[in-house]
């Protein structure tokens, strides 16, 4: 089982080995595809994220002591999005979570390659992660 730093590492390497922006968009919209949807009954008013341009719902729970994250999302960039964050906080104990410095996003340049209200979803995303990581301390 990879720590929370090694697989943020991953993330960086795999992001390193495409030469511009469409590619890593590209590839983005691909983990998009990979993500673990949410199941459809969930996709409620309570789990939507706000602040999020396009819509996007986060399920999330605890079992074993580590974070459970599911989503899903309407626009496929931000389907991308919130499946790198699952990638790297999910199975982690609610503390990692919750203090995590997530600072692949600055690595791989994707805050820089967004618009600004796609940067904003971003934040909301990880700020949503991080608060029911902390319900759940």
């Amino acid at each position: 089982m990879m720590t929370l730093e090694e697989k943020q590492q991953d993330v960086i390497e795999e992001f390193s080995l495409f030469e511009d922006w469409m590619e890593k968009y590209e590839h983005l919209i691909e983990l998009g595809k990979d993500l673990p949807l949410i199941d459809p009954e969930k996709k409620t008013e309570d789990r939507l994220i706000q602040g999020c341009q396009s819509q996007v719902w986060l399920e999330s729970g605890i079992s074993d002591g580590k974070m459970q994250f599911t989503a899903d999302s309407d626009a496929i960039i931000t389907k991308g999005i919130i499946s790198l964050l699952i990638r790297v906080l999910n199975q982690e104990s609610p503390e990692s979570v919750a203090k995590a410095d997530l600072h692949f996003i600055r690595e791989i340049g994707l805050h820089d390659h967004l618009s600004p209200t796609r940067s904003n979803g971003l934040l909301s995303m990880i700020k949503r992660m991080k608060m029911e990581a902390l319900r759940q301390i």
